[in-house]
């Protein structure tokens, strides 16, 4: 009778290897994995399509600003042409104070300047994208302009409204009048799998799974892991101090 090894023996019985065994239960854990994403995906869809819900009192947070048009184009018979311009490249700032003022550093001395605020500029991508909703008359009133990108180290191309002077900005408060629903039952579920993930130490590797890399500390952690050591950015003379105390 001829001998056989284990691994013979297995295959000709239709048994399961080890080997084979380990690799079902790392996809059957990475198949639960992805179905944890999934689940997680679905429930803040659902929670972003609650309805909104309007409040008996609005109040104001803040102003907001943007660009209307000027009193002598609104009154020009061309009024419509950039009215229906304006929709698409209208933009919006909003701030709690009414000057639109941010603080900047200055030789040591901390300074107020405004914001810059200009319409909608379009990328060279979004020029010659198919979804761009601009007319064939509304692109003529465009131009092309080379600039400086720092983050890219290059110059990028961009088009520019040739007109800006027929838009002004106007600042208005900016009033709350509705709140986003919440849905106490899905809130809960959604904090238990969250507890899930975050207790088994799961995120990670979902991340690394799904998204082929992860951003722990980016995305889902609050704390700074630049904290986790304690004594790290403090000086000699604090620690010294500290050990004396833990000595007495």
């Amino acid at each position: 009778m001829q001998n056989y090894t284990v691994e013979e023996y297995a295959l000709c019985a239709r048994l399961k290897s080890k080997r084979k065994k380990k690799r079902l239960v790392k996809e059957d854990f990475e198949k639960h994995l992805i179905q944890l994403r999934k689940l997680e995906k679905k429930l803040w869809e659902k929670r972003r399509d609650l309805p909104l819900v309007p409040l008996e009192i609005p109040y104001q947070k803040g102003w907001q600003r943007n660009f209307i048009l000027r009193e002598d184009v609104a009154r020009s018979s061309e009024s419509s042409f950039y009215k229906s311009l304006l929709e698409k490249i209208n933009t919006w700032q909003f701030s709690s104070e009414k000057s639109f003022k941010r603080k900047k550093k200055r030789k040591r001395r901390n300074v107020y300047t405004e914001k810059l605020q200009t319409v909608k500029e379009f990328s060279e991508w979004e020029w010659r994208s198919p979804k761009l909703e601009l007319t064939e008359k509304e692109k003529a009133h465009f131009y092309k302009r080379e600039r400086w990108c720092s983050n890219f180290k290059r110059y990028k191309i961009h088009y520019v409204f040739n007109e800006p002077w027929r838009y002004v900005l106007r600042v208005s408060p900016y009033m709350i009048t509705h709140t986003k629903l919440v849905d106490s039952d899905l809130e809960s579920e959604i904090q238990l799998l969250d507890n899930r993930i975050t207790n088994l130490n799961l995120r990670h590797k979902i991340n690394k799974l799904v998204d082929g890399f992860s951003h722990r500390w980016s995305y889902y952690e609050s704390e700074n892991p630049k904290e986790k050591n304690p004594i790290k950015n403090k000086s000699l003379e604090v620690l010294y101090q500290q050990y004396l105390d833990e000595m007495i």
